[in-house]
């Protein structure tokens, strides 16, 4: 793959820009984990980003997945959904079996699906270093078989091959979310979910630096707060103000660990007032300040 390379202070932000490492054409990839571990000849990747989509399948391994500064166990029976820009790194004990699907935007135009497709199906959670997927046997043999028709035709010089590649992807993305979705009460409640959970994402993405409350993005939503706390919790596991308080959180550590703003000048970006303040949330949130986070990356 291509990689970019910004000099941001005392680390680099390694970011692969292509899904392929030798054809800068190709816009989507799916590889074997064993092949990949057998290529890197099992020594990890530093902490990296990519301009694209990852989807992870793993149906047997172990050792760590690090998303966004966030430390989950990585083990069998599990699927990954990475956003562009997030920062990941995978750490392999053994030889892992699975998969790793990339793809970009272009791809999707390619095969008319919305990028809306992306966000409906809730599996992206760019705003949060969302946990792994488990999957039960009937969903694991359900993703891995299209995996393994995916292989078949990226191997192939078929006619329609991207075509064939895209209707795949988007079966495994549909198959994926009716596994991990959390029904509310109706179809009509879901769909009036789904809709303030689209919305309340692309405020959050865009306004966090400067809206920190739940009652801002609930005034700007035309919904109360504890309608927005109810219906994003019944959605994605946790409340519209943890989500609000882990984008903050994730955009400090990205700022601590690639710049050398100081303290107080990622508090200011961030909307703090006051360096206390920035420092005094920090710290509730993860336990550390951001000097010693910084010190422990």
């Amino acid at each position: 793959m291509i990689t970019k390379t910004y000099l941001c202070g005392v680390n680099e932000i390694k970011t692969y820009s292509s899904v392929h490492r030798k054809n800068d054409h190709l816009r989507f990839g799916i590889s074997r984990m064993e092949e990949i571990y057998d290529r890197h000849e099992g020594k990890p990747d530093v902490p990296h980003r990519h301009d694209y989509f990852t989807i992870v399948l793993v149906i047997n391994g172990e050792g760590e997945h690090v998303i966004d500064f966030h430390t989950h166990v990585l083990s069998s029976h599990q699927a990954y959904f990475i956003s562009p820009g997030q920062v990941h790194q995978i750490i392999e004990n053994r030889r892992s079996v699975g998969y790793a699907i990339v793809f970009n935007a272009s791809f999707l135009a390619a095969n008319n699906i919305p990028l809306s497709f992306i966000e409906d199906v809730h599996l992206f959670q760019a705003e949060s270093a969302a946990p792994a997927m488990a999957l039960k046997n009937e969903a694991e043999e359900t993703l891995q078989g299209y995996c393994e028709q995916m292989l078949t035709w990226y191997a192939s010089d078929q006619q329609l091959k991207e075509q064939a590649l895209g209707s795949l992807l988007k079966l495994f993305l549909i198959s994926s979310n009716s596994y991990c979705t959390l029904p509310l009460d109706s179809n009509e409640e879901l769909e009036a979910g789904r809709t303030i959970l689209k919305r309340f994402k692309a405020m959050v993405n865009a306004n966090h630096a400067k809206w920190h409350s739940t009652s801002d993005y609930a005034k700007s939503l035309n919904i109360s707060p504890d309608h927005l706390n109810r219906t994003i919790k019944s959605l994605i596991g946790k409340t519209a103000k943890e989500t609000i308080q882990d984008r903050i959180i994730i955009a400090a550590k990205r700022l601590l660990y690639f710049t050398e703003l100081s303290t107080k000048e990622i508090g200011f970006q961030l909307g703090f007032e006051e360096p206390s303040h920035f420092s005094a949330f920090f710290k509730k949130c993860t336990g550390q300040s951001p000097t010693e986070f910084k010190k422990s990356t």
